[in-house]
């Protein structure tokens, strides 16, 4: 027993030094443990199953997911992830949807975020006139003489609080710089009170038909 006591301190402290370096050579030879791996993936988020005639619209567009793959398994692609958020039976309104995820066989950690406020809004209609708008500076002494549009009103659809913002729907043609005439196929915009586009709403027809005629003088325009 005297043996045994005799530096007891520095006995347990080889035995313990010796079963960690066997613990340690054993777990990073073993190929299994050596694949065992944590990701930390970007996953774009997407709404699913919106009632048809609604538009959701939500700030976080991307998700942190992360996840750990099992012993053997190779390692997950961000493109196997899905972040979804389920908008089945939701109207108009302000909702904090939980992210689900869609994922093949494997630990999820985290997830960040774990649910989006966002706000569904229904889309709707109305007409409006189609101006002619002409872009450029009037060369001194050209003016028209002559002008039609074809058709000369476009149907605005968009959600509810951005139709609120459409002022008027143009379709731009160039000042040319000396006597001219035109018969062009034309894309009409949808423009705020500023004349700025609003790229975010759909006008139909998609096309008109403008017909201009520039002369020198200052023959009255039409």
């Amino acid at each position: 027993m005297e043996i045994v006591r005799k530096n007891f301190a520095l006995k347990v402290l080889a035995v313990t030094l010796a079963i960690v370096g066997w613990a340690y050579f054993r777990l990073a030879g073993n190929p299994i443990v050596a694949t065992t791996q944590v990701q930390q993936l970007s996953i774009p988020i997407t709404a699913v199953n919106l009632p048809l005639g609604y538009v959701a619209r939500f700030g976080d567009h991307e998700a942190v997911v992360t996840v750990q793959t099992k012993p053997g398994q190779v390692p997950v692609k961000p493109e196997e992830i899905k972040a979804v958020l389920n908008l089945a039976d939701k109207a108009a309104g302000v909702y904090n949807i939980p992210v689900q995820l869609v994922a093949p066989d494997v630990a999820v950690q985290s997830l960040s975020p774990a649910s989006v406020t966002l706000t569904i809004e229904s889309v709707e209609a109305r007409t409006f006139p189609i101006a002619v708008h002409y872009v450029g500076t009037q060369p001194t002494g050209i003016v028209v003489s002559f002008s039609s549009i074809g058709p000369d009103t476009a149907v605005v659809r968009a959600p509810t609080s951005t139709l609120t913002q459409v002022a008027s729907v143009r379709a731009d043609i160039a000042m040319p710089n000396e006597p001219k005439s035109i018969d062009e196929m034309v894309r009409p915009v949808a423009v705020d009170a500023s004349g700025v586009p609003l790229p975010v709403v759909a006008v139909s027809p998609n096309l008109v038909r403008v017909q201009a005629r520039f002369v020198a003088g200052t023959a009255p325009s039409r």
